[in-house]
């Protein structure tokens, strides 16, 4: 049984949900410890705990200490079987999160399968539905084929935002005698990550949102207008944010802005696309050009960067990488970063070499 350091570098929840999430393709169980001890909440939380209830739906997984608060997990993966899952995480827990630990394990399923998930969609520290689909959804696309549907939007404290994600696999673990040899089949069929440079502009797009109640304050607007007056002063490439209002339980808003990239000015590349990310979330006393504003200093930061993986698509892409190989450079090897290579190289050896003056990441 691998065991884990859950107090390990940044210490949060990653650990967790990436060591679910390849302890399942793997099939090698684990036992983590210290579960992030140096929080203020320690042990594990609900978002956790749904995230092995699920993972036991799809798996039979066995799996000891899976309580709230606790500080130790022992998980016991077997067999993947496709099945549709509908998750309600009760509280405004992240959705995306969430799918860290399950999205893996469904890409590789035997069959296409659908998961229906209940809980924040734009929530603190974690990335925006927006940014999922638009950002770390395209690099995932020479796995599976994925579509990410909003159903509704769900913000703090309540959530009960709505999401659908269909997921078609192109490879199936289970037709393979191991996992080794199924990764042998990856690395022969799909295109390694090869992101190192950002090459020409292409265009920016976002999504302003705001629940409805902010609808008579135009603050979706004002957020779409105060990041495009700023991004429209640093580049000529066509600008596209769109606002919208939806009906939800808690009052919130905030913006999504990505960049798109390629190599030939007329012509994306669908083997490695390039996007970068950023995000702000509204809060109360916060004007909402202010939330406009910190989105588009944040993207442009990342265009300054000269990376063509921003600072967040790099510690989540890195589970992927580690089937496939390449290399990728970031504008920032994060703490994140860092703790997301130590969870993963328990599982699959020291594959990475990480070149920290030059920001690049190899495997």
């Amino acid at each position: 049984m691998i065991q884990i350091d859950g107090n390990w570098g940044e210490g949060g929840g990653a650990i967790v949900r990436v060591a679910l999430a390849l302890s399942t393709i793997t099939q090698k169980p684990f036992e983590i410890f210290d579960i992030r001890k140096g929080r203020k909440d320690a042990g594990l939380k609900n978002q956790h705990l749904y995230c092995v209830k699920s993972l036991q739906e799809l798996c039979n997984a066995g799996a000891e200490g899976a309580e709230l608060g606790s500080l130790c997990l022992k998980y016991y993966p077997k067999k993947i079987v496709a099945k549709n899952l509908k998750i309600d995480i009760e509280t405004a827990g992240s959705i995306t999160l969430l799918l860290q630990a399950l999205l893996l394990p469904a890409m590789f399923a035997s069959k296409p399968m659908t998961i229906s998930a209940t809980g924040g969609t734009d929530t603190k520290w974690s990335q925006p539905f927006d940014y999922f689909s638009n950002v770390l959804l395209p690099q995932l696309q020479r796995f599976a084929k994925i579509e990410a549907r909003l159903l509704k939007r769900g913000y703090y404290p309540k959530g009960n935002g709505k999401v659908e994600i269909k997921i078609n696999p192109k490879f199936k673990l289970n037709d393979f005698s191991g996992f080794d040899e199924f990764q042998q089949h990856l690395k022969q069929n799909i295109h390694p990550y090869n992101l190192l440079e950002q090459h020409h502009l292409i265009q920016i797009k976002g999504v302003s949102h705001a629940s409805r109640n902010l609808e008579s304050a135009r603050v979706a607007e004002r957020q779409a207008h105060s990041a495009q007056a700023i991004l429209g002063k640093k580049y000529n490439a066509p600008i596209k944010i769109s606002s919208e209002y939806q009906d939800t339980l808690s009052i919130g808003s905030g913006i999504t802005l990505w960049a798109i990239f390629s190599k030939n000015k007329d012509d994306i590349d669908e083997n490695n696309p390039i996007r970068l990310g950023a995000d702000a979330l509204g809060e109360q006393g916060k004007k909402a050009e202010i939330v406009g504003e910190e989105a588009a200093k944040n993207l442009i930061k990342e265009i300054e960067s000269k990376a063509p993986v921003d600072r967040h698509l790099a510690d989540q892409i890195l589970p992927f990488m580690a089937l496939v190989n390449g290399s990728i450079k970031t504008s920032e090897i994060t703490n994140h970063c860092r703790t997301n290579i130590y969870a993963i190289q328990q599982f699959m050896g020291e594959v990475f070499k990480v070149d920290e003056e030059n920001k690049i990441i190899q495997c």
